[in-house]
C-alpha cells in the first residue's frame, strides 16, 4: 500500500514508519522537523514537512494517490492539550483533505480511557482509578474525544485503536485485541505493538468503522 503517516516522529508513529517499510509499503512520513525522524533514507520513504496540520490545502498533495492514512498524533502532555489541542483540529483537516484526495481508509490511535469502562475490571478500577486518571488528563482525553467524533462522522472507512499506558519495548505481536470495547485488565502495551495493530487494521474488515481496544 501507499501510506501517509501523521505523527511520524512520535513513539508510535516512528514504529509505524519502520514496520510499514519492513512490510514493503510505500510511506509518506509527515513531520514538522525532519531531523527528528531517525529513519535511514529508503527508496520507499518520502518525508513531507508540514508545519501546520490544520492547513487543508497543504494536506491534499501529501494524500493524493495514497491507499490509506495512519494517524499517530497526540499531545505530549495534558497542559499542551489544554493550551494547543492537536488531534481534534488536525484530524478535522485531515479527513476533509482525504475526501478531496480520494483516500478512503484511516486508522488512528486514541487511548483506552476515552472508551467505555470494562465491567470485568471491578469497582476499584471503574470507580476510583479511571475517574482519577480521566480527571488528571481531562484536556488530553477531551482532545482525543473530539478527534474520535470527527473521525466517526467523516465519510472515510475508519478504525480507532485505544491502548492503555504505552511502553518503549520491542514488538511482541502477542497483544490482546477486543473490537468494539476495551481490553479487560488493560494496563500497558509496547508502542511497537500499537503500531502493529494500526497497520493490521487497515486490511481487517472486522475493524472497519469500529474502535479497537489493545493491551498486552
Amino acid at each position: 500500500m501507499k501510506l501517509t503517516v501523521f505523527g511520524a516522529t512520535g513513539g508510535v508513529g516512528l514504529e509505524v514508519v519502520r514496520q510499514a517499510l519492513e512490510a514493503g509499503h510505500e510511506v509518506t512520513a509527515v513531520v514538522r522537523d525532519p531531523a527528528r525522524l531517525p529513519v535511514p533514507a529508503h527508496e520507499r520513504l518520502r518525508v513531507a514537512v508540514l508545519p501546520d496540520l490544520t492547513d487543508e490545502e497543504a494536506l491534499v498533495p501529501v494524500l493524493t494517490g495514497q491507499s490509506a492514512v495512519i494517524s499517530a498524533l497526540g499531545s505530549p502532555s495534558n497542559k499542551q492539550a489544554r493550551l494547543n489541542p492537536v488531534t481534534g483540529p488536525a484530524l478535522r483537516a485531515i479527513v476533509s483533505a482525504m475526501d478531496r484526495a480520494g483516500v478512503g481508509r484511516l486508522a488512528a490511535v486514541s487511548a483506552a480511557p476515552v472508551g467505555p469502562d470494562v465491567p470485568e475490571d471491578g469497582v476499584l478500577a471503574r470507580k476510583v482509578f479511571l475517574p482519577l486518571l480521566r480527571r488528571a488528563l481531562r484536556d488530553l482525553y477531551a482532545d482525543l474525544t473530539v478527534m474520535e467524533t470527527v473521525i466517526r462522522t467523516s465519510g472515510t472507512r475508519w478504525t480507532v485503536v485505544r491502548p492503555p499506558r504505552l511502553l518503549n519495548r520491542p514488538r511482541t505481536g502477542r497483544y490482546r485485541r477486543v473490537v468494539g470495547a476495551n481490553v479487560p485488565g488493560a494496563r500497558t502495551i509496547p508502542r511497537a505493538d500499537v503500531a502493529d495493530a494500526l497497520l493490521a487494521s487497515l486490511t481487517d474488515p472486522a475493524t472497519f468503522d469500529r474502535a479497537v481496544g489493545v493491551a498486552s
